[in-house]
């Protein structure tokens, strides 16, 4: 400024705000130098990536935008060295003489800083010193081949031929721009092909006030005390059941716990089951027909789910089938029956053999989530082979049934809000009319809220 001053050459001289980037972690201003990198080309192959996109099923669909937006935003190649002491190395070396760049032969990893070039003279002057390249990869640029390491490419072509393109690529959204799309424009480059098949992408986890975890900002969650406390399964059904996919989703300590409960119940549920036999057959109630209807729905729309790679909907159909259906409506309907407290041999075999039928569907549909609690209750009570071994169970009862589910609901609820505005318990007799629709049940109905006749 000063040498301007003294040249005449300054007309105005004033204060101004202006934009500045700054670091998220040290929260330093930034400053953009221009510097010699090496690029990768990427905006020749845009148009082409779009199309090829097109081959690629997303779950959910809704976020296919999230590459598409990114591909239509480049403005440049891609610069992939970097100035890092930890990252691959690039694999050149430069004749100390004309600085002509000498890659080595393909098949090994290579330290250009560290190690003797692997060719005695520069190919275009003779000379004999090279100096090695001390700059490294961009972070993405090996990571965005692991569908062509994991099938072998280039080492087994057999096994590469029927493994690529791989099946599924799981990640979260916040990488979309970057691990995702480089994969699909490095295996694209080297291939012709899409990597994937499927692509499944998460939400972001925040923190219980929804702000995105960081540790600068001291908000993030150790997960191994967590699980040390609630344990993995806990952990798994909590982070099924908190989000559809592709949402983001709060975590917080409070959250985990609640969604444990669950759980908890389910081991008791199986606490009571286990007390009765297992009938191979039997002649069901109307009652049993009714909850294996149920039973059927929640398997149909667990299939969907699971089908979809969606796994709120198989959490959430699960845990309120059995907590506010199975649990809450069916065992207390039942239960009397279940011990052949006035009800006949067959009407209690019917029981044990729906409760049971019930337990043994929801640890299958629950399995791929809680796969540790699910297996244990299998081997102690189904089988000594692991439940992972069975096939997932198939929507085979009569739906007609469900029908019923919301009347059995309302009576049920309207009895027991009843006896408590009473002052009532559970076991005292109350005179009440049962539904004309829901008569069919009458005889469990009757035992279960200890209904007398007006």
């Amino acid at each position: 400024i000063e040498d301007l001053n003294k040249m005449g050459l300054i007309v105005k001289i004033e204060d101004i705000m202006h934009r500045t980037p700054i670091c998220e972690r040290s929260k330093t201003p930034i400053e953009i130098i221009p510097m010699q990198d090496y690029y990768l080309k990427q905006l020749e192959f845009a148009e082409d990536l779009k199309k090829q996109t097109t081959k690629m099923k997303f779950h959910p669909e809704q976020h296919r935008k999230l590459l598409l937006d990114w591909i239509n935003s480049l403005k440049i190649d891609w610069p992939i060295s970097r100035r890092r002491y930890y990252a691959t190395e690039i694999p050149i070396w430069y004749c100390a003489r004309c600085g002509e760049p000498h890659v080595p032969p393909p098949g090994r990893y290579y330290r250009p800083w560290a190690e003797k070039p692997p060719f005695e003279r520069c190919k275009k002057c003779g000379h004999n010193e090279f100096i090695g390249e001390d700059k490294t990869f961009d972070t993405w640029m090996d990571s965005s081949i692991s569908p062509l390491f994991i099938t072998k490419y280039t080492r087994d072509a057999k096994f590469f031929k029927k493994t690529y393109p791989v099946t599924l690529r799981p990640q979260g959204k916040d990488i979309v721009r970057t691990w995702l799309y480089y994969t699909v424009l490095r295996c694209y480059q080297l291939t012709g092909k899409m990597p994937f098949k499927r692509v499944w992408i998460s939400g972001t986890g925040l923190d219980e006030k929804g702000e995105k975890m960081s540790k600068s900002k001291g908000n993030v969650i150790d997960p191994v005390p967590i699980l040390e406390k609630y344990g993995a399964d806990r952990f798994r059904f909590w982070c099924a059941q908190e989000s559809s996919l592709g949402e983001d989703f709060r975590i917080s300590e409070e959250r985990i716990e609640a969604a444990g409960r669950f759980i908890t119940k389910l081991v008791n549920i199986a606490r009571y089951v286990s007390s009765f036999p297992q009938p191979r057959r039997a002649a069901l109630t109307p009652t049993d027909k009714w909850i294996l209807a149920e039973l059927s729905s929640t398997v149909r729309r667990c299939l969907e789910g699971y089908k979809e790679f969606n796994f709120f909907i198989p959490a959430v159909a699960v845990r309120n089938f059995t907590w506010r259906i199975f649990a809450d409506h069916y065992i207390e309907m039942s239960k009397q029956r279940a011990y052949g407290r006035g009800f006949s041999e067959s009407e209690q075999r019917a029981a044990w053999f729906t409760l049971h039928q019930v337990l043994k569907t929801i640890l299958l549909m629950l399995a791929p989530i809680s796969p540790f609690v699910t297996d244990y209750i299998w081997r102690k009570l189904y089988s000594k082979k692991s439940i992972h071994t069975e096939k997932f169970p198939k929507p085979k009862w009569d739906r007609r049934y469900t029908k019923y589910t919301k009347e059995i609901i309302e009576f049920n609820s309207t009895v027991w809000k009843i006896k408590k505005e009473r002052g009532m318990s559970l076991k005292e007799p109350i005179e009440i009319e049962i539904p004309r629709k829901l008569r069919i049940f009458q005889k469990d109905l009757k035992a279960m809220h200890n209904i007398i006749s007006s």
